[in-house]
This record gives C-alpha cells, structure tokens and sequence, in this order.
C-alpha cells in the first residue's frame, strides 16, 4: 500500500529554500563588475538592465524609484536628473535592504512626494510584492505631473520568492486594466524573453541553488576548505 502524506498547505508557506542573491549599490569598481557577471548569467537582471538603459538615460527633471531596494539601476539615470529613492519601512526584514538614503514608507501612507512632483516613476519587480496594487498605482498616477510615465516591470514566468512577500503575477490585460482604473493613459506592455528564456530561466533556478548554496537564514554557505 502506498503511503500518502498530508499536502503541504502552502498558503502557511513562511521562507523559501533559497533566496535570489540581493542586489548591492554599484558604487564601487568592484560591485559594478560583480553586477556585470551577474547579468551575463541571471537572466532576469540582464534582461531588465537592456531594456531599461536607453529609457532612464534619457529621463530629465525627478524620478522616483518606488522600491528601489539596493538601487542598482541609479547608475543608469543622469548625473542632472533628480533621483529619490523609496521603499517600505519594511524593506530590511521583508528583502534584506537597508540603505540610508531611501525615503521610508509604511503601508497605507501617502508617498513622500508632492502631487505631480515627479517626472517618471519607476517601479522594477515591485509590483508583484505590493498587497493592494490599486493603490500603489494611484499613488504614482498622484505624485506623477500631468504627462509623466510609469516605468512599471514585473515578473510574470518566476519562481515564487520572497515568501510570504511576493503576492502577484500580471498578465498584460490585467496591467492595463489596472493602470487605466487609477487614469493611467496609452499604456504600453512589452515582454521581457520568450519560451526559449523562460525555459533557460527555469533551468538556472534549478542551479542557482547547488552554485550557491545559501544557510537557513539566506546568507550564503560557504564550504569548509578541502570538502568537496
């Protein structure tokens, strides 16, 4: 007889196996060239790095970075532009990020700008992590001035990660229908990949792990010398 155990209720689920590593800010040499492998082989983060270089090289007056986390992608934004980073209050416990210089939020309160105060608001892989994406929408359609741009990627192929902190998965339909409800106009989706990377992205999950196997708590393991 075939022993059945009782199914995991994954909606309890509170960690995960192994966390994506974190991004660090590219302020020195060696961190911009960690952040250059790193995009040679994750494919997500060199994806997002393609896409969004010409964009943000060509964004004047202020832009917003709502969870901005280790803002890897500031680095990117003119010298001339005015960047304001933002991220919950929770930003440390919930992902691991802590930096100075990032306006905090708790959840519920109105973002730390005035209405139509920014120029762009940027928002990568933020989304999908937000509890009520209708008012996070609102919020950058408030602070945003009269013909500003959302500059919004999320995931829609991924493994489930930051448990119990990740929440969403967006279908293009689904992003228009809410970015128009909050009086978002002339929305435009594109896609990052197609079945090829999609399937090259769920073979490195599988990797990721065994190349760099993390503790209990997320923070890399590293293996005693002469143990294989």
């Amino acid at each position: 007889m075939r022993r059945t155990g009782t199914p995991e209720n994954m909606a309890l689920r509170r960690a995960e196996r192994w966390r994506p590593p974190l991004f660090t800010p590219l302020d020195t040499r060696r961190a911009r060239i960690i952040a250059v492998v790193r995009r040679f082989f994750d494919l997500q983060a060199g994806s997002l790095w393609r896409h969004l270089a010409p964009v943000l090289s060509g964004v004047e007056g202020t832009l917003a970075d709502v969870g901005c986390g280790a803002q890897p992608y500031r680095r990117l934004v003119r010298a001339s532009t005015r960047y304001v980073g933002i991220d919950t209050d929770r930003a440390r416990d919930h992902f691991g990020y802590d930096l100075p210089d990032v306006r905090a939020i708790r959840a519920g309160e109105r973002w730390p700008l005035q209405d139509g105060e920014a120029d762009v608001v940027l928002a990568t892989e933020t989304l999908e992590h937000v509890p009520d994406p209708n008012a996070f929408l609102a919020e950058a359609f408030r602070v945003l001035r009269p013909g500003g741009q959302v500059i919004l990627t999320t995931p829609f192929a991924a493994r489930w990660h930051y448990i119990p902190h990740d929440h969403w998965r967006f279908t293009p339909s689904g992003l228009r229908l809410l970015l128009e409800r909050v009086g978002f106009e002339r929305v435009i989706v594109h896609g990052r990949g197609n079945e090829l990377t999609v399937a090259c992205h769920r073979i490195l999950a599988l990797l990721w792990p065994i190349m760099l196997p993390q503790g209990e708590d997320g923070t890399p393991h590293v293996r005693p010398a002469g143990l294989v």
